[in-house]
């Protein structure tokens, strides 16, 4: 029984000379050529034999059998197609004549070939100048990169754009080739037989399986974040997460949860916490809570006091970012208010940055590691606030 072998092939089917000189070496190897694909060569084992191949270009995927036919009679054997490259072999000692004896000839049998790759390398380029131009404008219209980063909302959809260019890059250097090489054989070079590969087939290789791995990575995130997430009811008394209560803040004995009329699956919104994870921010919550004390009124008579506040905390991965995610979270929220932000000194941590009206507050500020921002509306004095951010931002969390 013939053993077979499958090996890694060059990535660029456009280097001729390359493919027929690496077909060659393989079969010195004792390794003959019976099939190509997409990445691999499949090789029967047998006896090394020293055997010259050569690789025909037609437009169409099929070689006609009167084609094959003729080759055959002039010594060369049919071996294998991929795409629209036929590839051919002959023992040495048998010293076939060429394929092509006149290179300008030769030339004229790309000429289709050349055609459909400088179309395809139009298309390639133009869908992917849309695609990173729509990637770019979701970078620059929210302008929170970092925010965006550790969130991974748009991580993918960036390796995706990398690899696009990358496959752009690859139809625009087969174009090029093709002509370079129509060009060639014009002037009478013909194809280099006996083209050193060795060197070039690692290097390539390695940048697919790094592409390979990339977008392997960030196939496989989403789905760990899917796993990780997790949403529940708060607690009415206090817990162990690492966020403020109303319960902390407003000193009121009579304040209860506000009981949001709207719940999906058994969560009441209004009063929940989420859990999220990223590579950048292996942890994350983001809580709602809304209150209501039924003897207090708000300011303008509009009914029952309804403080509630947001929390959104995150720990990353790398500390460095603290600042830039803080920027991008004053950026995303400041705007939908008129008071001005207030960055502050504070003994206990790296960063303060406030704002202050009447009946809203918010807070910005980060520990090493450690970033929280908190949205509060309701009449509790913004100093109450900020030492519960301290106490709670220093709050071991068990990942």
């Amino acid at each position: 029984m013939t053993r077979t072998v499958l090996k890694l092939r060059p990535r660029d089917y456009w280097r001729i000379g390359e493919h027929e000189s690496w077909f060659s070496d393989m079969a010195a190897n004792g390794l003959h050529l019976k099939k190509m694909g997409i990445h691999f060569a499949k090789f029967a084992k047998a006896e090394p034999k020293k055997m010259r191949y050569r690789i025909d270009v037609s437009i169409n995927k099929k070689m006609s059998q009167d084609q094959i036919q003729l080759y055959a009679e002039n010594g060369w054997h049919y071996v294998t197609s991929f795409n629209n490259f036929h590839v051919f072999s002959s023992p040495e000692e048998l010293d076939a004549p060429e394929l092509h004896t006149d290179p300008a000839e030769q030339s004229y049998t790309l000429q289709d070939f050349d055609r459909k790759l400088v179309k395809n390398a139009v298309t390639v380029a133009v869908s992917t100048i849309i695609l990173v131009g729509l990637l770019l404008s979701t970078w620059f219209l929210f302008k929170t990169p970092i925010l965006l980063l550790v969130k991974w909302d748009i991580v993918q959809q960036t390796i995706l754009a990398i690899f696009c260019v990358y496959l752009a890059y690859n139809s625009i250097q087969a174009s090029s080739s093709i002509r370079v090489l129509r060009q060639n054989l014009l002037e009478g070079k013909p194809i280099n037989h006996r083209a050193p590969w060795k060197k070039y087939y690692k290097i390539r290789n390695l940048i697919a399986f790094g592409f390979i791995a990339l977008v392997g990575l960030s196939a496989a995130i989403p789905f760990a974040q899917l796993y990780k997430m997790e949403t529940n009811n708060l607690p009415e008394t206090n817990n162990a997460l690492p966020i403020v209560r109303l319960a902390d803040i407003e000193d009121d004995s009579n304040l209860i949860q506000d009981k949001s009329s709207y719940s999906h699956d058994n969560i009441d919104w209004e009063n929940s916490y989420s859990y999220y994870w990223s590579p950048l921010a292996p942890i994350q919550y983001d809580t709602y809570e809304q209150g209501l004390i039924s003897d207090k009124q708000w300011h303008d008579k509009s009914g029952d006091y309804t403080p509630s506040i947001q929390t959104q905390v995150y720990q990353l991965s790398i500390p460095s970012l603290s600042d830039k995610l803080i920027e991008d979270l004053t950026k995303k929220y400041h705007h939908f208010n008129h008071e001005p932000l207030i960055e502050k000194t504070h003994p206990d941590l790296d960063q303060l940055i406030v704002q202050e009206e009447v009946d809203m507050k918010q807070i910005f500020a980060s520990k090493g590691n450690r970033v929280m921002y908190v949205q509060y509306y309701g009449y509790a004095e913004i100093d109450a606030i900020v030492d519960n951010v301290v106490e709670k931002i220093s709050v071991k969390i068990e990942d």
